[in-house]
């Protein structure tokens, strides 16, 4: 059986590295994609560009999905994972520092499963950590694939 894998949607080094910390302190050991741009997000879901050939039916665990991104924003990349019939059902967490009202209701009506503010202190982000790691990846039951 492979692990499960997340997919870290996320342009900012510092808090691409403070995720992977809080995921590491808290003994998450999915594998974890990083992707650094929208496109780059969109890629690996759909195998394309340097993605390409990767088997789209095994898609990720969860999303876990920036909103302010290169390229491509995450409410768009949302809104892209939502039209397409091989990962409509798959599992978004909006993981972003914006407290923007307007992104929060943006993402709930193109279909985030959940939206959860970054904290900026590191003791609350490792807790987020932990909490986002055992809903989604041990508690949530996810739809077959």
């Amino acid at each position: 059986m492979t692990i499960p894998v997340i997919l870290l949607v996320e342009d900012n080094p510092d808090d691409e590295a403070l995720t992977l910390r809080a995921f590491d302190k808290n003994k998450i050991r999915n594998s974890i994609v990083v992707a650094h741009d929208g496109a780059e997000a969109l890629d690996y879901l759909f195998g394309a560009g340097s993605y390409e050939g990767r088997d789209v039916a095994d898609q990720p665990q969860v999303v876990l999905l920036d909103l302010k991104l290169p390229k491509i924003s995450g409410l768009d990349v949302l809104k892209r994972i939502r039209e397409d019939k091989r990962t409509r059902y798959l599992p978004v967490v909006i993981l972003t520092s914006s407290k923007e009202d307007q992104d929060v209701i943006e993402g709930y009506r193109l279909g985030a499963n959940s939206y959860v503010r970054k904290p900026v202190n590191f003791d609350e982000f490792i807790e987020a950590a932990k909490q986002l790691g055992l809903y989604w990846l041990l508690l949530n039951e996810s739809p077959p694939r």
